[in-house]
C-alpha cells in the first residue's frame, strides 16, 4: 500500500488509474470502516482510503482536538484489508488557506435532524468530500465512493450532491456493521466506559420498539409514539435529540400512503457525555 500526502502526490499514485475506488474516513479505523473497503475493492481498479479529521465539521465545543488519531494502528488494518492508496493529507494539505469557497448543501434536507442539532455540520461534511473527490477522482472517466448507511442523512446529502453537480461517481452504501450485541459500529463507541458501553444498545432497541409500533400507526400518530419514545429513552439516563420516523426518499415525515419499505426511524443521543446515532429500514 503507498502512503500519499498531497493531492499532487494522490494524482501522481493514481495516474494510472481509470477508475478509483474511495472510502472517506478519519482515521481511529474500526471493522465498519475496514468492511467499506472490501465494499470498494471489487468496484474499481484501485481502493483509495483517506484518513483526515475534518476540522469544518465540527462545531466549536465538539471533540475536534480530542478526536482519537491513530494513524500508525489504522494505517496496518488498511494495509491488511487490501487497500492500494492512502492518502493522509495534513491540514495544510487539503486547507492550504482559509476554505472561504463551501458547499452548502439543500437547507430542506441538511438543515433538519442533524443539522438542527449540529448547525453547520453539513456544510463542513460536503465542502471536504468534494475536495477529497476532486483529488481522487480528477481526471477520471468514472469512478465509486463507498459510505455507511449509519451516517444516514449524510449519505443522503453526498448523493444529492453528487446527482446536483453531475459528479461522475456512483454512491454506494453499506449496511450498518454491528457488534455482536447489535450496536452500530462507531469511533465514538471508544469514549464510553464499560458502564455505558454495556447500556449502549438501549439506543437501538428504542428504535426498533419505535419502527414497530410506527409500522401499525397512522402518521398522525407518529408525533405521540416519537415523544413516548424520546421519554423512554430519557428514563433510562439518556439525553435524546431526536428518535423519529422520517421516509427515507427525504427525511420528511410520513403522508398518508407511506409504508412498509420506504421508512427509516433515526435516533440521536447521548450516554454521559458521548453522542450515538443509529437508524433503521422498514
Amino acid at each position: 500500500m503507498q502512503t500519499v500526502h498531497s493531492i499532487a502526490e494522490l494524482r501522481h499514485a493514481l495516474r494510472h488509474t481509470t477508475r478509483p475506488a474511495f472510502v472517506a474516513t478519519m482515521g481511529n479505523l474500526h471493522a465498519g470502516h475496514l468492511a467499506l473497503v472490501a465494499q470498494a475493492k471489487p468496484l474499481g481498479d484501485a481502493t483509495v482510503a483517506s484518513i483526515f479529521v475534518n476540522r469544518l465539521q465540527f462545531l466549536p465545543h465538539e471533540d475536534f482536538d480530542s478526536y482519537p488519531r491513530t494513524f500508525e494502528a489504522d494505517r496496518d488494518k488498511l494495509e491488511a484489508a487490501g487497500c492500494d492508496v492512502l492518502f493522509a493529507p495534513r491540514e495544510r494539505d487539503l486547507y492550504p488557506e482559509p476554505q472561504t469557497f463551501k458547499v452548502q448543501p439543500d437547507p430542506a434536507l441538511a438543515d433538519l435532524l442533524e443539522g438542527e442539532f449540529r448547525p453547520g455540520f453539513f456544510t463542513g461534511v460536503a465542502t471536504v468530500v468534494m475536495k477529497l473527490f476532486m483529488a481522487v477522482f480528477a481526471g477520471k472517466a468514472q469512478g465509486t465512493a463507498v459510505f455507511g448507511k449509519k451516517d444516514y442523512q449524510q449519505l443522503m446529502v453526498i448523493r444529492r450532491m453528487v446527482q446536483q453537480f453531475a459528479l461522475p461517481i456512483d454512491i454506494a452504501g453499506h449496511e450498518t456493521e454491528r457488534a455482536d450485541d447489535g450496536l452500530a459500529l462507531s469511533s465514538r463507541n471508544g469514549y464510553l466506559s464499560t458502564e455505558e458501553r454495556s447500556h449502549a444498545l438501549q439506543l437501538a432497541q428504542a428504535l426498533q420498539a419505535l419502527a414497530r409500533d410506527a409500522a401499525a400507526a397512522s402518521p398522525a400518530q407518529l408525533p405521540t409514539l416519537e415523544s413516548a419514545a424520546m421519554q423512554a429513552l430519557a428514563a433510562l439516563g439518556w439525553q435524546p435529540d431526536y428518535l423519529t420516523v422520517r421516509r427515507r426518499a427525504d427525511l420528511l415525515p410520513p403522508q398518508a400512503g407511506d409504508g412498509a419499505g420506504q421508512l427509516v426511524a433515526l435516533g440521536a443521543a447521548r450516554l454521559g457525555s458521548t453522542r450515538l446515532i443509529d437508524n433503521l429500514e422498514f
